[in-house]
């Protein structure tokens, strides 16, 4: 598609991106920025700046973390050392995780010299934790079951999981034989923080990377302490940009120029900005690349940025002006609900919402099992997974302006096949897409033809979901969820290597994209009930939205958000037992929500419903 495909109106444009903007940083964890001065020919240097601070401090004010005497119960002080010990600055996560042990126990850990080798393992407390009588030392151990949730990298990047411990056992003793306090004095020789941590003193930060062709920017998710002043802020931006892409999205992005690095620390104050960099070949056209980069990376600021090649001013940048003036990628249209009806795909009608006539012909609009349309630019792309007399199902593909009375329909059949995804791609005339079909995972295009894409994951496949970028997927394969790049180059569709996601449920069956940086899934609990989370793409963060749904989810579609005029935010819809249903607020859809029903229809249930945007 062209340039301007996956339309964002000039108009609009201002307001989409306070929608984005919204976005950028999750819909679990805020973020923020303030200012001051380093020298000019300096290393870029980590100053150290105190305990982590409260979250939702806009500027990272200090507030005091739980501390070794703020508890004299071992299960909760073994939850505030989980809790606040490691997480914050991690050039002092030793030096404060150290207070809570005792001076016996120090040695037990391995203290790294670099901070750049610093690296935090996160775990998710499964149960509270389990405290043993104290024993005839004075000592008692307290048992905690974790889940492993991944790596906190330097980079602020969240890698997959390294450790494969499901449960750690702390000895702890009385700090005074006849006082309150306690210190440990057995500890695993790892920085553990948890979740939890992660959520109250760190801030989730997006940053940004072109892809292939450089006509759209891709989200990359990272992780600041709250507790981190402005400039250092905008330096750490700078360094995670010049660092590349986090490891599983690289094959999907463009990271900058080999050598490019920041030569000195950011500066700024009142508004205005400075960065120094070494960038070889910075042309017009890179610099200006850079900008929009930095513009949506650092979304909080409003002011000027000077760019700065080897100590020399190249470009100055209206950071404002350059958001607006170039989006990080288009975010679609007012979106409307559908859903299958008797066969054919009908409109909903939820109060207060826009609604939209089908964008088909009624020719082309029967046997539908599920469906996906997207708008793209004055184009609809229509994939319907429809049935034939065999019962055997099929893919239909159409697109050209609305109504779209072009189709192909795939040569091949298949036993079941999920619901397709549209890849927002900017080339309208290789418009392509995915869809799991038989357990494999299969690439369409315009005229229908389908090629399975390799995949190294274990299991079935079962759904895919494109974001709106276009450049990144969500894979539920063999119950589990994984997240992959693609890279859309001139037609050519290839996908990276899938990252598995640590996840509360099992036997996951639907996943779809809520916003930038969030997905909604469908799974069981540890009870094995059928349940509706949210989570965050690297699994850091997991919130249920939706318990004791009564059974299996079978399809699962959500709104990202970004047009004016949308949905409420976390709007999805899903389909169990035959039914459909909606959030925002949660209920059944029914028979009388469904528009243009002809008449002699046969009485049943919406199902399979979806977005058109």
């Amino acid at each position: 598609m062209s340039a301007r495909s996956w339309r964002a109106p000039q108009a609009r444009t201002n307001v989409g991106r306070r929608v984005l903007v919204a976005v950028v940083s999750g819909l679990l964890l805020p973020a923020g920025l303030a200012s001051c001065g380093i020298p000019r020919e300096t290393e870029v240097q980590v100053d150290g700046s105190g305990p982590a601070a409260e979250a939702g401090a806009l500027n990272g004010s200090p507030a005091r973390p739980p501390t070794p005497n703020d508890s004299a119960e071992p299960g909760p002080f073994i939850e505030n050392y989980l809790r606040a010990a490691a997480a914050g600055e991690r050039e002092q996560a030793y030096g404060r995780v150290k207070e809570f042990v005792a001076q016996e126990a120090k040695s037990l850990l391995t203290e790294k010299k670099q901070s750049s080798e610093i690296e935090l393992t996160v775990v998710r407390l499964r149960e509270k934790p389990e405290v043993t009588p104290e024993n005839n030392q004075g000592t008692r151990e307290v048992t905690v079951k974790v889940q492993q949730v991944g790596v906190l990298r330097a980079d602020g990047s969240l890698a997959p999981p390294v450790a494969s411990e499901t449960e750690y056992v702390f000895q702890l003793r009385r700090a005074d034989p006849a006082g309150p306090g306690l210190l440990l004095t057995d500890v695993p020789n790892r920085l553990l923080i948890s979740d939890t941590a992660l959520r109250e003193y760190y801030r989730s930060r997006t940053i940004y990377f072109w892809n292939s062709d450089q006509s759209r920017l891709v989200p990359d998710l990272r992780y600041l302490p709250s507790s981190v002043p402005a400039e250092r802020r905008v330096t750490d931006v700078v360094k995670w940009l010049t660092g590349g892409p986090s490891d599983w999205l690289a094959p999907g992005v463009t990271g900058l120029p080999d050598s490019t690095r920041p030569i000195n620390n950011a500066t700024g104050a009142d508004g205005h900005w400075e960065v120094n960099l070494s960038m070889p070949g910075a042309d017009d056209k890179k610099l200006g690349l850079l900008a929009t980069q930095l513009a949506w990376s650092l979304p909080e600021l409003d002011g000027q940025l000077d760019l700065k090649i080897q100590n020399q001013k190249r470009r100055t940048v209206d950071l404002e002006q350059e958001r607006t003036a170039h989006a990080a990628y288009p975010t679609g249209d007012r979106p409307a609900r559908f859903s299958v009806y008797d066969g054919a795909i009908r409109p909903l009608a939820i109060a207060n919402e826009p609604r939209a006539a089908v964008p088909l012909p009624p020719a082309a609009n029967k046997n539908v099992v599920s469906a996906a349309l997207a708008r793209a630019d004055d184009q609809v792309l229509a994939a319907l997974v429809v049935t034939g007399t065999d019962r055997r199902q099929r893919l239909k593909v159409g697109s050209g302006p609305d109504p779209v009375t072009v189709f192909n329909t795939s040569s091949e059949t298949y036993r079941a096949l999920g619901r397709p995804t549209w890849l927002r791609s900017l080339d309208e005339r290789h418009p392509a897409g995915l869809v799991a079909a038989d357990g494999k995972l299969y690439r369409f295009d315009g005229a229908a033809g389908m090629s399975p894409v390799p995949l190294t994951v274990p299991g079935p496949v079962v759904a895919v979901a494109g974001s709106l970028d276009g450049h990144r997927i969500a894979l539920v394969s063999g119950g589990a969820l994984y997240m992959a790049a693609v890279n859309v180059d001139g037609g050519v569709v290839s996908v990276g290597q899938p990252r598995r996601l640590v996840t509360l449920l099992t036997g996951i069956s639907a996943v779809d994209w809520v916003a930038e940086n969030e997905l909604v899934l469908a799974g069981n609990e540890a009870d094995r009930r059928p349940a509706i989370h949210q989570i965050t793409v690297d699994g850091a963060q997991e919130t249920a939205l939706k318990r004791d749904i009564g059974a299996e989810v079978t399809q699962l579609a959500a709104y990202p958000g970004g047009a004016v005029g949308g949905l409420p935010s976390l709007s999805f819809m899903y389909e169990a037992n035959k039914a459909a249903f909606r959030n925002n607020p949660l209920d059944i859809i029914k028979r009388e929500q469904v528009l243009d029903v002809p008449a002699g229809s046969r009485a049943t249930n919406p199902t399979a419903p979806f977005f058109l945007y």
